[in-house]
């Protein structure tokens, strides 16, 4: 029971900090409806400017806040290369992600990794309150999820916001209506990869250290919190849906945990999470049968 019970803090503490992931990857993926794959290079990036930033001395709030800025900024990218330059959007995530793994590699000094041994985090003053490491997380990543989607829910009833909604449901209709379709595009790239980015920052400090190859595979994680909270509960307003996307994270992390208690191998913990994705995108697949479904 102890053992199941601390694989649920864990699965808790990480997922909430992954969550803000998982909420960048919805806002391409399923409000702009664009494949990008900036995610895999923006997230190492916000891990590496916190954790240099640490270094220095720099506060931990600022530091975090600098991977924000920085994920801002590796999103204008792509969104310049998708609207300005036509490029693609699939393509130009690519492009962006591939420059922004020497761009991670020149602030971490070259260095594979960099440890934040004994430099104080985010998390670190919250354990100065008097919280446990676990708790300590928890309640810090809770605070920082629920203001960002705080914050997002109030931008998406803004005229801007609505916006950008509008141009992810029909480009060429909002286009027509006077909406300026790809500086909508460009905000929205930026504003997600500055939350990916944010959790990179934020689960670097709870790792200990910045890795220039933490971004692979962070994509599969993203989705399948959008899919496995998509699953759970459907046809929901865009606050309730970026809270299942909280849940969905936390559910994904509980099961990779519950998987590696099965003796797999640290090497298989990429397939390990496509396989739970797969699983995740076929669940819809499985319809009730009739008499068991409710009303739509």
């Amino acid at each position: 029971m102890n053992t199941f019970w601390d694989l649920f803090l864990s699965a808790t503490s990480q997922g909430l900090l992954w969550s803000l992931m998982a909420i960048g990857v919805y806002l391409t993926f399923r409000i702009l409806d664009l494949a990008d794959m900036t995610a895999e290079g923006s997230f190492p990036l916000g891990g590496a400017i916190t954790t240099m930033c640490l270094i220095q001395g720099i506060n931990p709030i600022l530091a975090t806040l600098a991977a924000f800025g920085g994920g801002l900024i590796a999103g204008f990218v792509t969104g310049f290369l998708n609207t300005k330059l036509k490029i693609p959007s699939l393509l130009a995530g690519i492009i962006t992600m591939t420059g922004l793994y020497s761009i991670t590699s020149r602030v971490m000094n070259n260095a594979a990794n960099v440890s934040l041994l004994g430099k104080q985090t985010i998390f670190t003053i919250a354990q100065n309150w008097g919280l446990s490491r676990n708790n300590a997380v928890i309640i810090m990543g809770l605070f920082i999820a629920l203001l960002a989607i705080g914050l997002l829910v109030v931008f998406f009833k803004t005229e801007i916001g609505l916006a950008m909604r509008a141009t992810g449901d029909n480009s060429e209709m909002s286009a027509a209506n006077g909406i300026n379709t790809q500086a909508m595009k460009i905000l929205g790239y930026m504003i997600s990869n500055a939350c990916i980015a944010l959790s990179g920052g934020l689960l670097a400090q709870n790792n200990g250290f910045a890795d220039l190859n933490s971004g692979v595979g962070t994509i599969v994680i993203g989705l399948a919190a959008i899919i496995i909270a998509e699953v759970l509960i459907r046809h929901l307003s865009i606050g309730a849906r970026l809270l299942t996307l909280v849940l969905g994270a936390i559910i994904y992390r509980l099961i990779l945990a519950l998987v590696f208690q099965m003796n797999v191998e640290p090497s298989d913990a990429k397939l390990a999470s496509a396989l739970v994705l797969v699983v995740c995108l076929i669940l819809p697949n499985f319809h009730l049968p009739h008499n068991l479904k409710g009303r739509k």
